[in-house]
């Protein structure tokens, strides 16, 4: 039966290869999460349900099979078992849909070898996200923006979650200024409680304004994940001869320019923004994941995940 366009769209954002990497994922949370549903990452709050916390007092209407008759017997006084409850993640993914994304990277390659644009290179990566985290029976949900939020859907664990998200996907296009500072100080602000935030960019704006936004995650109880997405002509600056180089964000903006003569200069600059990145989020103990358009998304992902439970 001949599918839909839309089918055909779902397809390319999530096809089966994908959903067969993703299926042998799990992502789990490193602080504390909110949640709605028990799951498998811990809560702040106290319950009854997995890995014990502590003890506290009795007082009249607790339950009495959860008082520790050991520590009676040494106290002569009834204490209650406390448990951390696990809860269900609650994943913002945030694509940055700028015009700088758009960059493919080296033309003249043959075709089966060029990379796709950064754009496109996450949107695959938020679908594998949001169908990772809806797999797991945890709550996705997706932020577009460029230099002002484009769109917003609150994380949800249903499973009609990833349709909505890759729906979302297909109608988004780059092509816009960048103001990534701005909108993860408005993000940070409207997502209503403590979860993972996975941010896919390529944090092009001042870096000094992009700290103090990360940060403001941090301080709202966020832990955040940066995927910083970068051609590999971005980071290697491979050009030799002199040619015109065009602003992807900015509408007629072009230089002419001798690569050569700048190639030095240009790749000090690379290399302290991005030691910088790595470097903040240390600090604020979030995850950095560099990636390249050249290297398949799906195994950068898996990668990550497997150094992350590692290190959990």
């Amino acid at each position: 039966m001949p599918r839909s366009l839309k089918e055909v769209e779902y397809m390319r954002l999530l096809p089966p290869e994908t959903t067969a990497t993703i299926d042998r994922l799990e992502m789990l949370a490193r602080q504390k999460m909110d949640g709605n549903i028990t799951g498998r990452h811990s809560s702040p709050k106290k319950g009854f349900s997995v890995e014990f916390s502590e003890h506290r007092q009795y007082t009249p209407g607790d339950d009495i099979r959860n008082l520790d008759w050991k520590v009676y017997g040494k106290k002569d006084r009834y204490y209650i078992k406390q448990y951390i409850e696990e809860t269900n993640l609650r994943c913002t993914i945030l694509l940055d849909c700028s015009g700088s994304m758009n960059y493919r990277g080296d033309l003249s390659a043959k075709v089966e070898q060029q990379a796709v644009t950064k754009f496109a290179y996450g949107q695959y990566l938020a679908a594998a996200l949001s169908y990772l985290a809806i797999r797991q029976q945890d709550a996705a949900g997706l932020v577009t923006f460029d230099d002002r939020v484009r769109s917003y859907l609150p994380a949800r664990s249903r499973p009609s979650q990833v349709r909505r998200i890759l729906d979302q996907l297909h109608r988004t296009e780059a092509g816009e200024d960048t103001n990534v500072a701005e909108v993860l100080h408005e993000v940070a602000e409207r997502i209503p409680r403590r979860g993972l935030v996975c941010l896919i960019s390529d944090m092009f704006d001042d870096p000094d304004a992009v700290n103090e936004a990360l940060y403001h995650f941090a301080f709202r109880g966020h832990e955040v994940i940066l995927y910083h997405i970068m051609a590999e002509e971005e980071l290697t600056f491979p050009f030799s001869k002199f040619n015109t180089f065009k602003d992807l964000e900015v509408n007629g903006q072009r230089m002419q320019i001798d690569p050569k003569s700048i190639k030095a200069y240009y790749l000090d600059r690379v290399r302290a923004f991005v030691a910088g990145l790595e470097r903040s989020c240390g600090q604020m103990q979030a995850d950095y994941v560099p990636m390249t358009t050249k290297e398949p998304f799906e195994k950068a992902l898996a990668t990550y995940i497997a150094r992350r439970r590692h290190n959990r």
